[in-house]
């Protein structure tokens, strides 16, 4: 973390009105932590991978208005390392000028989280802030927004430059509120305003609040509340694959609790247009339920992948796979939608499907790499933002 570095510099303070895409700011000693859950949901969970995804920044981004052509920001980031595996490299920093992605950074320093998908084991070693930089931007009045890593903590603590740097103003973007599991999250996406979500925003010329929570969509009641009490002007939910990985109940609890889910939505958003996404195709758990395990042996090799050990015979009996979700979710949706004419359905296979699989193949079996975040976004936005989609202007 480094001091301004000209005489001439000035530092913004760090307030809510700078960001976007956060349900929750925390004062911290140093600054601000930005949370995608608020407080009162993050008491109700004891889950480590929940409390460490939604502190994982997706789709919350510093979103200003200034002339300044060079600009700096220091941050806490909390990186993640898994025994094993090769090293992840740093979370990048996305900056854009006028919508446009104009530079990228990363930043040194950090904290280490290591974990050990073998044992379950995690160890956080503390590390220094870092910094920062941007440089060589446009002359003139422009709007800037800082996506921060999707797959890091990130702790805000200063943001400097060589002008002033207001609040950017509402551009009367209609409001995108978004719920999903990893895939949504960013998995292996090239960079934060590069995963799924993101650029079906920018293509749909929507404002995104990223829910998607790594192994988190699990139809919880407080992420609903938090869907519900959140300001949206188009809403969507991706439900299934983690429902699946954690093994976490049989058809019977899964129909009542998506009913239970999407009333709960209801309370807050009785008109917005809803859609209600199936899982994505993933051929490991397609007739093969859950839970799902990291694959030790290709973890010796220094792979990350996962395989499914559940029983296909066990499906007679009620046992999950994304096959038996996706029937379960068009039901769900046909029979709510003969009283509520704003939701909709999607069968994830139209975002990625069979015929994909040869040509962009999931590397570890279970997450999409960079270029298929690209595919999805854009087919997403072509569907959902379309004339006749279920999020076209005046849906």
């Amino acid at each position: 973390m480094s001091a301004p570095t000209g005489p001439g510099w000035i530092t913004t303070p760090l307030t809510a009105d700078l960001v976007r895409g956060a349900l929750e700011l925390e004062r911290t000693p140093r600054g601000l932590l930005p949370h995608r859950l608020p407080a009162a949901a993050r008491a109700q969970s004891p889950d480590a991978q929940i409390a460490l995804a939604e502190s994982q920044p997706s789709g919350v981004r510093l979103a200003l208005r200034t002339e300044a052509t060079a600009l700096e920001l220091d941050t806490l980031a909390t990186k993640r390392v898994y025994v094993g595996a090769p090293p992840r490299p740093d979370g990048l920093y996305d900056l854009t000028v006028d919508g446009r992605l104009t530079a990228q950074a990363t930043a040194t320093g950090g904290n280490t989280l290591t974990l050990d998908l073998a044992t379950g084991s995690a160890d956080l070693a503390a590390g220094p802030p870092g910094t920062v930089r941007f440089t060589g931007l446009p002359a003139g009045p422009k709007d800037i927004e800082i996506w921060l890593p999707y797959n890091e903590i990130t702790e805000l603590i200063a943001l400097r430059g060589d002008a002033p740097m207001a609040p950017l103003p509402d551009r009367g973007r209609p409001v995108w509120l978004h719920h999903g599991s990893s895939l949504s999250h960013g998995s292996d996406a090239a960079s934060p305003t590069t995963t799924w979500p993101a650029l079906a925003a920018s293509l749909g010329g929507a404002d995104l609040v990223n829910l998607g929570f790594g192994g988190g969509a699990l139809l919880d009641p407080f992420t609903a509340r938090a869907l519900r009490d959140t300001p949206a002007d188009l809403l969507s939910v991706k439900i299934g694959i983690n429902v699946v990985n954690t093994d976490l109940m049989r058809l019977r609890a899964f129909t009542p609790a998506v009913h239970g889910f999407l009333d709960t939505l209801r309370e807050g958003h009785p008109t917005t247009p809803l859609l209600v996404i199936s899982p994505l195709y993933c051929p490991i758990h397609e007739t093969t339920p859950g839970p799902t395990a990291p694959d030790l042996d290709a973890l010796a090799r220094g792979q990350a992948r996962f395989v499914a050990t559940g029983d296909p015979a066990e499906v007679p009996f009620g046992k999950l796979t994304l096959s038996v979700i996706r029937d379960a979710l068009a039901r769900i949706v046909e029979q709510r939608a003969a009283d509520d004419p704003h939701l909709h359905h999607l069968d994830g296979r139209a975002l990625y499907g069979p015929s994909d699989a040869d040509d962009l193949p999931l590397p570890d079996r279970l997450h999409p790499d960079a270029a298929t975040h690209r595919v999805i976004g854009e087919r997403f936005a072509a569907r959902a933002f379309a004339p006749d989609g279920p999020f076209a202007p005046g849906a």
